[in-house]
């Protein structure tokens, strides 16, 4: 077998077990690490400062600090739900919260994990013998989408995002970079956006830099998951009813209007009635029933304080006054950050 006939059989397997995007890159020094540099000591990090570890940035610029034996990494995608397909909120049961759209349905970080070892196990089958290997999804050292797009699956968006002409950018990244020797793909070269701004312009904090980066500090997707501490009160009103996550700039971008699948992998399906939570149930959430809830979701991420403290953040914005018994009692709440944000919540009713 040569090498193109393994690496097709690869990408052929890798479509099979959930994967729909499927590229080849080298362990080259990727294009963008220097915009990356800039962007940290620019600061716009924010809180994060894992992202400017020192180890960290140097295995960002050479993916051989992480595996000495690499020689190929490749790049997969797998689609979650359309943010545009979301299912209307009950008016009954108005007002309702916001989650951006691959956290309606399993951790990805419990998913694709499984599905990368499979396909290492496949590629030894196929060998005959173990190949050296590092897999991640979100969970490494390196510049993915900066990866993704010399590996030919899509273009850097605007917005940041990699963005597939075939289907826009609903789709989460995960490599494995290999001790095998696998013939490139082409480079995606092109860049679709053109003229259009539609994201920049749809995005409610102006968070979305010309420089395809993003200030993470004025970014929902980072206040309301990353951010451990209080929300900003000047961007509280900009949040509307986001409670976890945002999908605002890619729902704008024509490429997902157009291209992106109605439907996702069916271990990303929405589970019922997480795409639009009802504010005041989620108010009485105890610790016990968070836990239940989001049992394998990606909202244990950002815990039941950041989570409640979202949501207070969107029940204010709401100015709805039947949610002020729910906020009450989340003002008496175990945990300060909650308590604090109820407060403001009230206070806009």
């Amino acid at each position: 077998m040569t090498p193109a006939e393994l690496a097709q059989q690869i990408k052929e397997h890798a479509r099979q077990i959930g994967f729909t995007l499927a590229g080849i890159t080298v362990p080259e020094p990727p294009q963008h690490i220097d915009v990356y540099r800039r962007w940290l000591e620019a600061g716009r990090h924010a809180q994060m400062a894992y992202l400017a570890d020192k180890t960290a940035i140097e295995r960002r610029a050479d993916p051989r600090l992480i595996l000495p034996d690499c020689r190929s990494i490749l790049v997969l995608g797998t689609p979650y739900s359309n943010p545009g397909a979301a299912s209307p909120p009950n008016e009954t049961e108005s007002p309702s919260g916001r989650l951006a759209a691959y956290a309606w349905g399993a951790d990805y970080h419990l998913v694709l994990p499984e599905r990368l070892r499979a396909l290492v196990k496949f590629i030894e089958e196929k060998v005959g013998h173990p190949v050296p290997n590092r897999w991640y999804t979100d969970t490494g050292p390196i510049l993915e989408r900066d990866l993704a797009q010399r590996a030919g699956l899509g273009w850097i968006g605007k917005n940041t995002c990699l963005i597939n002409p075939h289907s826009g950018s609903c789709f989460l990244l995960a490599e494995i970079l290999l001790g095998l020797g696998l013939p490139p793909d082409q480079p995606f070269t092109a860049d679709h956006c053109g003229s259009c701004t539609r994201c920049l312009d749809a995005c409610p904090t102006r968070c979305i830099l010309p420089d395809r980066t993003i200030d993470a500090s004025r970014c929902i997707s980072y206040l309301t998951i990353e951010n451990k501490a209080e929300i900003p009160a000047e961007l509280r009103p900009k949040l509307g009813n986001w409670v976890f996550g945002c999908d605002t700039c890619q729902v704008a971008c024509p490429w997902n209007i157009r291209f992106a699948p109605k439907t996702s992998d069916p271990a990303f399906a929405p589970r019922p009635g997480v795409a639009n939570p009802v504010l005041a149930g989620e108010l009485a959430l105890t610790p016990q029933g968070f836990n239940q809830k989001f049992k394998d979701s990606p909202l244990k991420r950002a815990k039941r304080r950041g989570y409640l403290r979202n949501v207070a953040v969107a029940a204010g914005n709401a100015r709805e006054t039947n949610l002020l018994s729910a906020l009450k009692n989340a003002r008496q709440d175990d945990e300060p950050l909650i308590r604090e944000h109820a407060q403001w919540a009230i206070n806009q009713l």
